[in-house]
């Protein structure tokens, strides 16, 4: 997998990959990642990519963040894991 950049964002953690004729979107927020999986065929360039990381889609992001946390914790929680 090759590196071709961060993407500076306030609250997550961003890079950029590209393996396989895929751009890959990594997104991290403390233990928590979120990968996504584009076909260099599915965009004209780097730039549709960018694009694609809109206010609105970061928001999701944030929920889906926030989901997999409560997940997470319940889980602990009902299996008594946690202290």
């Amino acid at each position: 997998m090759r590196f071709v950049q961060d993407i500076p964002h306030p609250q997550f953690r961003i890079g950029l990959y590209a393996w396989n004729s895929k751009y890959i979107v990594k997104i991290e927020a403390g233990p928590y990642e979120q990968t996504y999986k584009v076909s260099e065929l599915d965009v004209a360039d780097l730039n549709d990519v960018l694009t694609m990381l809109d206010g609105p889609f970061l928001d999701t992001v944030t929920q889906r963040f926030q989901a997999m946390d409560t997940d997470w914790q319940a889980t602990g929680e009902r299996n008594e894991t946690f202290l």
